[in-house]
């Protein structure tokens, strides 16, 4: 056989294996995210059924957007830190119709006299313009570019909404509570490119409506249904 025509036959079955390759990579990239995704609904249920988080169920209707954090882990003794990665939803007031999910990591420091780990689900509630403006930014401090205050909790918890975002924690272990304030909130392009199939800013996805997920409908349902 020539060679030649094995060189070609070599080169087809390299350029197939790099584009079997390629795609492996992006539905395993897709896959992660979707993981996120649903873990994201799982955690949004279960405030929804937990009682003593009946201030939450009663303002959800009047939030502009949802960020949910399904697992934030904060660790360390002495100085320690948390992080996880979260998604937000928002709801378009023109259209009505509400979008996402974008793509987050959150981070923040603390130090004082820690031990112990921490692994909690966050909701937060986005209430005003300025709260979801400042999610459309690369990054952001809660804080200092948005004010937000921690959930009131328990079954007769009252309040009217003051700040530009409610953050809620069901935390289990040693610490007492989870501190939103300070944490960094950082838009995750990567995971964004990954589960849409290209780049896309969370304006693209929560205001222009440029991509869309079907996989994420079940999620928006939830909290669309739950607004009512």
């Amino acid at each position: 056989m020539p060679s030649h025509t094995i060189s070609r036959r070599r080169f087809t079955q390299a350029s197939l294996g790099a584009g079997l390759l390629a795609c492996v990579g992006e539905s395993l990239a897709q896959t992660d995210q979707q993981a996120l995704v649903t873990q994201a609904e799982a955690s949004f249920r279960n405030f929804l059924r937990d009682p003593e988080m009946a201030w939450f169920q009663q303002n959800l209707r009047k939030a502009r957007a949802v960020l949910i954090a399904p697992e934030i882990v904060k660790a360390g003794f002495i100085i320690g830190g948390s992080g996880g990665r979260g998604v937000l939803i928002a709801k378009d007031p023109k259209a009505g119709q509400w979008r996402g999910p974008a793509f987050y990591t959150l981070a923040t420091g603390s130090i004082g006299f820690q031990a112990g780990l921490q692994v909690a689900e966050m909701v937060t509630l986005v209430f005003t313009a300025k709260g979801l403006d400042s999610l459309m930014s690369t990054s952001m401090k809660l804080g200092g570019d948005a004010s937000i205050a921690a959930g009131p909790v328990g079954v007769g918890a009252t309040g009217e909404v003051v700040t530009d975002m409610v953050g809620f924690s069901r935390a289990k272990g040693l610490y007492g509570g989870l501190n939103l304030d300070g944490t960094v909130i950082t838009v995750d392009d990567k995971a964004s490119a990954a589960y849409f199939g290209k780049p896309a800013s969370p304006t693209d996805i929560l205001v222009r409506g440029a991509v869309s997920n079907k996989q994420a409908a079940s999620l928006i349902g939830v909290v669309r249904n739950a607004r009512k």
